[in-house]
């Protein structure tokens, strides 16, 4: 993607556990995309160790670290040297919130929210969103709906906050039909029930957010975020569009580019999931 003057680019991936992902090279892809904001998911590390691998001389993190050891984990990290078309002042968020508000969801690791104001004096919120990924009929289900419920509140607090907001992240739910190549078969699955594609419905309805990739992408099968790891599915594509970038309205129509960095090769992956990657220009 190439960079056009008055930019930000924002980039989401849920790395499967960031020590794994570098192992297997994530940095090189990370030195290679002039990312402004960075947001990850399933982080599952200390903070100690998501600091060494990312080098603090190149981000300033935003980590919320799960209570539960190894599980979860999300975060935000700004670049300390933006690219020369960026928009993005070389500036440490003014405020920030580690989790979404409800105290249940305290020390889960799914929600960090970042401020920063942007050279045009406007300010602009990011938040780095893991959904769970659920099972159906049992206490985990239980808990994605919670947490979508508490979404549904969130989502108009933070564009009463902020004109430009942008939620990024794993949010474990196909939309539509458009969003999952094997969706006949998946009808009972969670990550696409009825009951939890309502939500997105909401979220893109009477929330007011829009959804970046397919605005940008159109009517058309994916683009996928995520495959499995079994049998073929990386290289049929047979793949979930679980990963997402929901804008307000006034952040969203300044969106003009989406990319999902899928690896070359089923070897050459860092993650089961692909980044997505989005410029947004502002004149």
């Amino acid at each position: 993607m190439t960079r056009t003057l008055k930019t930000l680019r924002i980039a989401s991936v849920n790395v499967n556990g960031i020590r794994a992902a570098y192992r297997k090279d994530m940095e090189s892809w990370l030195n290679e995309r002039d990312i402004d904001i960075l947001c990850l998911q399933e982080v599952r590390a200390p903070d100690k160790i998501v600091r060494e691998l990312l080098n603090e001389e190149n981000w300033h993190i935003l980590h919320s670290e799960a209570a539960d050891k190894g599980r979860a984990g999300v975060l935000i990290a700004t670049t300390r040297t933006p690219h020369k078309n960026s928009i993005l002042p070389a500036t440490e968020p003014t405020n920030t919130r580690s989790h979404i508000g409800e105290e249940y969801f305290e020390h889960s690791g799914r929600w960090v929210e970042a401020d920063y104001i942007l050279p045009n004096g406007e300010q602009l919120t990011v938040v780095s969103a893991y959904v769970h990924s659920g099972e159906v009929d049992t206490p985990k289900q239980d808990d994605k709906y919670r947490f979508l419920e508490r979404m549904l509140v969130r989502l108009p607090e933070l564009a009463q906050h902020s004109e430009n907001v942008v939620v990024v992240g794993d949010l474990n739910v196909c939309h539509t039909e458009r969003d999952l190549k094997n969706w006949k078969a998946n009808q009972k699955r969670a990550g696409f029930l009825p009951e939890e594609r309502a939500y997105f419905d909401k979220f893109f309805g009477q929330s007011g957010y829009l959804d970046v990739a397919r605005s940008l992408a159109g009517d058309v099968d994916g683009p996928y975020t995520w495959w499995s790891y079994r049998g073929q599915a990386f290289d049929n594509n047979a793949g979930w569009r679980i990963d997402y970038q929901m804008a307000t309205p006034a952040m969203a129509q300044r969106a003009i580019s989406s990319v999902v960095d899928r690896a070359a090769s089923y070897d050459q992956r860092f993650s089961d999931h692909a980044p997505l990657v989005v410029d947004y220009q502002f004149a």
